[in-house]
């Protein structure tokens, strides 16, 4: 199969190209970061450099394409609308119209659960759970938007498929675990809440074994599918796990939720002015403090998902 990946120069983007490369599609890797795109041309995949919010360049990137793996996006905690909104909206509308209009079979977007949460405990939320009135973060919003774009783009010629993976983690991670040890060793973690709340994650491995599934499995065109790793842990056992590992032995102070939630919206307010990222958002304490759990069922169903590599054994692939 000819796939195109968008973002192939993050940390998803890259371990999905690899595993193109090594069933034998051909790849084109499409992504901004020079470095990155001269180390993907190693693994013979064709490599583009382009931007996600030049139309004509999307355009020209799906020529020939069978499907499109969209995994490119803004990510953080914090940033200025505009930036969220032209690379999550305008970027996935300009993926979306180079599909429509080269011809494009299949187009696969990678979202986030974060889209139906709303900063209250989620419990083996499944893929009939509605978008909430108001979202967490400008992040969550344009996922959103973008999830809408892809499914009106969907179409007798051109199938779409959404896939939700949360909390993706794994070697070559540069967010998820590397900022709460970061934040830990500098002494700005607190342990948010009672710290029973558990929350799903998932390995990078497993997350690119729902992609590839996705590109061809006949019952996915026109849905919607959570990715996790299926265990639910006690976050802040993670946390614990992996802290001790790094060499962080401090005990983490409790914090109840309701206060670290306001501090992080005077932080947030401040940083209106100072126009630096805060050390922490609301959005991020009700990550870390509120159960979200999310049912894999579905994908097991259509797209003959399993979670390969065990929770335990990911943390230990990612920490050595």
């Amino acid at each position: 199969m000819r796939v195109m990946v968008t973002g192939a120069t993050g940390f998803l983007g890259q371990a999905t190209v690899a595993a193109l490369v090594r069933q034998g599609d051909v790849v084109r890797a499409v992504g901004r970061r020079a470095d990155q795109l001269a180390k993907l041309a190693t693994l013979c995949a064709e490599v583009v450099a382009a931007d996600l919010r030049d139309p004509a360049a999307m355009n020209t990137a799906c020529a020939g394409m069978e499907a499109v793996l969209h995994l490119g996006a803004r990510s953080a905690p914090w940033g200025p609308a505009a930036d969220f909104y032209a690379d999550n909206v305008t970027g996935t509308a300009n993926v979306s119209a180079g599909c429509q209009q080269q011809g494009v079979r299949r187009l696969v977007y990678a979202s986030s659960p974060s889209v139906v949460f709303d900063g209250r405990d989620h419990i083996n939320v499944d893929e009939t759970t509605p978008f909430p009135r108001r979202l967490m973060s400008v992040y969550s919003e344009t996922k959103k938007q973008a999830e809408e774009l892809v499914r009106a783009a969907g179409s007798s010629t051109l199938e779409t498929v959404i896939l939700r993976p949360k909390a993706i983690f794994g070697p070559g991670d540069t967010t998820l675990l590397p900022r709460i040890v970061e934040a830990a060793r500098a002494g700005r973690l607190p342990r948010i809440g009672d710290g029973l709340n558990r929350v799903d994650l998932t390995y990078v491995d497993n997350v690119v074994d729902a992609l590839l599934l996705s590109l061809r499995s006949p019952m996915a065109a026109g849905r919607t599918y959570f990715i996790t790793n299926g265990e639910s842990p006690l976050l802040w056992d993670v946390i614990a796990t992996v802290l001790q590992r790094c060499g962080v032995t401090k005990p983490l102070r409790s914090v109840p939720y309701p206060v670290v939630s306001a501090v992080a919206g005077f932080l947030e307010f401040q940083a209106l002015f100072t126009r630096r990222e805060p050390t922490l958002t609301r959005y991020t304490a009700a990550i870390l403090a509120r159960t979200q759990t999310y049912d894999i069922t579905a994908a097991r169903r259509d797209l003959g998902y399993v979670p390969r590599v065990p929770l335990a054994e990911g943390v230990e692939r990612t920490l050595v």
